[in-house]
């Protein structure tokens, strides 16, 4: 099994050695590493270019944002399964990519998700926050739940059968991904019940209160796109999913 690891970037100068050295210094063998940059000015694609061949494919130009980035990976990745890791975060230990891959092997899954941490920005051993994915159940976004969508890895076929990431949906953009090929298209589902990765604190959908309110509005498009349910059925389910992955 061949594992693409896609990491899109911009201005990432602060934290994206972290991200690269993490991913080079997996156990697993077999892994295609793609790099997406926006065009970054603050030194990015310097730190980028300093490990030469080690990256795999790397693309600098500009573009329509973070999910725009991602799809331009997702076209250039040749494995038969694809993990996003962003720059602000970083793989939890050695064995990751291992442990994804054997979970797709002894499963058959089409998807794989494991548990997340959220730690300080600036010291990145205190854990300010941790996200226990739990169990994927028929009617588990139903009740709020998703899983951290930096531990999510699929396969590239599902990605080629269902989409990728629509550009009008925001920072909702990855939760509207997940539902429609977990919720809606049923894809099959493994859980890895260990931390894979860490994330830097600070989110876009979380910074402040306007962009909650945004990804609220945007996670109620979500189902309402994929005529999963009416509209107003969804509005409490922000709520309820931002306190089900902080438990």
């Amino acid at each position: 099994m061949k594992i693409s690891i896609i990491t899109v970037v911009f201005n990432g100068v602060s934290t994206i050695k972290h991200c690269i050295e993490s991913v080079l210094s997996q156990d697993f063998d077999s892994v295609e590493y793609i790099i997406i940059d926006g065009n970054s000015k603050d030194g990015t694609k310097e730190v980028i270019e300093s490990y030469g061949d080690k990256i795999d494919k790397f693309l600098s130009e500009p573009d329509k944002g973070i999910y725009d980035a991602m799809n331009k990976g997702i076209e250039l990745a040749s494995g038969d399964v694809i993990g996003i890791l962003n720059a602000d975060d970083f793989y939890a230990d050695q064995t990751v990519i291992s442990s994804i891959a054997q979970a797709f092997k002894t499963t058959g899954a089409d998807g794989c998700y494991a548990d997340l941490d959220y730690v300080d920005g600036q010291d990145n051993s205190i854990i300010k926050r941790k996200w226990v994915s739990g169990k994927y159940e028929k009617n588990s976004f139903l009740m709020g739940w998703m899983p951290p969508h930096p531990t999510f890895f699929v396969r590239k076929d599902c990605y080629n059968k269902f989409g990728k990431f629509r550009l009008d949906m925001g920072s909702a953009a990855d939760y509207e991904l997940m539902l429609r090929m977990i919720f809606k298209n049923g894809i099959k589902l493994a859980y890895v019940p260990k931390v894979t990765v860490k994330m830097r604190t600070g989110g876009v959908s979380n910074s402040t209160y306007k962009n909650r309110i945004e990804a609220n509005r945007n996670d109620r498009r979500a189902w309402k796109i994929n005529e999963l349910t009416p509209w107003f059925f969804t509005l409490w389910l922000k709520p309820v999913r931002k306190i089900v992955q902080f438990l």
